[in-house]
């Protein structure tokens, strides 16, 4: 509507004026080192006017200084850690508050780079153009009475999500799996594939050398050129692994604030959760759950609120975030926790992957809470009920069909099972180049299940 319009087109009018007041200088602050004990830095001198959040620069001996962020805020002191290592820090160090928040300046020449969690470049690639807006590191969600609905199924390109857990625009989903069974193939499928505008992928506590591997292997020259993908590897600071994550979903927002559909892609919200919890314990926090303090659980929540529609006019995040579950435990307190903010979750399960089936996606284990109203037709929805059903049928009776000890016509759903499993399953079989459209997908396993003839079927692509 016209005032609705008028009064999103003023917001951003002032949103971006205040943004320009933001990126002017502020005085400097001084203050210095009392201890410095493993990760943490204590620095007096400063009371009353560090908080929480705001970043420092400590002075090292014979080295460049460190950036430090304020974690904790005591009466007398307040408590830094380092976005790499504190060696070099001595007592008595000097301590720089220049009274600026972080913030990052987006631009469309950000596509196709890779960064580390303090937006500077690392692919070699010279540096990054600055946009014109400033946008924060933490942004605050959208209001919930403001936000727009889920829209529309998105095509992934991958066949078993399209056809049995469909991701609408703005949808927030979780990929479940332990090591090693294909989460970050899949992230790079649906990068590839996705219709999305942009894709937006955090890799957070990856192995060093898996990251050149999803940049060059998995996801392709053709997939980062509409990328901008975020790295900070398990060897870097737990402040540094939080960061990316921060980073990720603001490059995200600012995205969506130019209307853009944005496909974020973050590896791993576990990581970010293990970064917040050795921060939380460092300072002081008392741990709960499997050790983790309780605030680790209210960060993950406001992480994954910021995704979702947008408001008026602007565009969607649509998330996939992968969620490690160690020893396949799914009731792990990260896992329990995620799975009760996101709108679905794939489960990869390592039995599937030892049969051979990639991408190894637990069909009846899967869920997206947006299926019943993602399908474009009621037979689609009904056919996938169908396929999952018989999925389930056999799987109770995988065993006993397995040695021969059942006997065809003593359960008629049992023989259809026997019959139609195996077309199912070769169905949802994908090699990581290949992709078929939703709607070319949904056909095919309707023929897999007898419902249509197969001179029906369209061409793959």
């Amino acid at each position: 509507m016209p005032g609705e319009r008028s009064t999103s087109q003023a917001l951003t009018a002032l949103d971006e004026a205040a943004s320009r007041l933001r990126g002017l200088p502020g005085p400097v602050w001084e203050g210095e080192i009392s201890s410095a004990l493993g990760t943490v830095l204590r620095v007096k001198g400063l009371s009353g006017i560090l908080s929480a959040g705001d970043l420092c620069q400590v002075e090292r001996r014979g080295m460049s200084a460190l950036d430090c962020q304020v974690v904790g805020v005591e009466e007398e002191e307040s408590l830094l850690m380092g976005f790499s290592d504190t060696e070099g820090v001595a007592s008595g160090a000097k301590v720089t508050f220049p009274e600026a928040r972080f913030r990052i300046k987006v631009s469309d020449g950000w596509l196709g780079r890779v960064i580390g969690p303090m937006a500077q470049p690392i692919d070699g690639k010279g540096p990054l153009p600055e946009g014109a807006f400033a946008t924060p590191l933490k942004g605050t969600p959208p209001p919930a009475f403001a936000r727009r609905r889920v829209g529309a199924m998105i095509d992934t390109g991958v066949k078993a999500i399209d056809a049995f857990t469909p991701i609408c625009r703005g949808q927030r989903m979780g990929i479940f799996a332990g090591s090693g069974v294909g989460k970050s193939t899949l992230l790079s499928m649906l990068a590839r594939s996705s219709a999305a505008d942009v894709n937006v992928i955090g890799l957070i506590g990856e192995r060093g050398r898996e990251v050149q591997e999803f940049l060059q292997r998995d996801l392709g020259e053709e997939g980062l050129k509409r990328s901008i993908v975020v790295v900070a590897t398990s060897d870097e600071s737990p402040l540094a692994r939080r960061q990316a994550a921060y980073l990720t979903m603001a490059v995200a927002e600012d995205q969506r604030k130019r209307g853009r559909h944005v496909f974020c892609m973050m590896d791993s919200v576990t990581r970010f959760a293990h970064a917040l919890r050795e921060i939380g314990l460092a300072v002081g926090e008392p741990p709960s759950a499997r050790g983790f303090p309780p605030s680790v659980f209210g960060e993950l929540a406001h992480l994954l609120e910021r995704s979702g529609p947008g408001m008026g006019e602007q565009g969607d995040i649509t998330l996939a975030a992968t969620v490690l579950v160690d020893g396949d435990d799914h009731d792990d307190p990260v896992a329990d926790a995620t799975r009760g903010i996101l709108d679905g979750h794939l489960v990869l399960s390592r039995q599937v992957a030892t049969r051979g089936r990639f991408p190894a996606i637990d069909v009846p284990g899967s869920v997206s809470r947006l299926a019943p109203d993602c399908y474009p037709a009621a037979d689609d929805a009904k056919a996938a009920a169908e396929a999952r059903r018989l999925l389930s049928v056999y799987e109770e009776k995988r065993d006993v069909i397995a040695i021969g000890l059942y006997k065809r016509g003593a359960d008629p759903e049992t023989d259809r099972a026997i019959e139609r499993v195996p077309g199912i399953e070769a169905f949802c079989a994908q090699d990581r180049h290949e992709t078929l459209p939703a709607e070319a997908g949904m056909v095919a396993l309707k023929e897999v299940l007898g419902h249509v003839a197969p001179e029906m079927l369209p061409a793959e692509a």
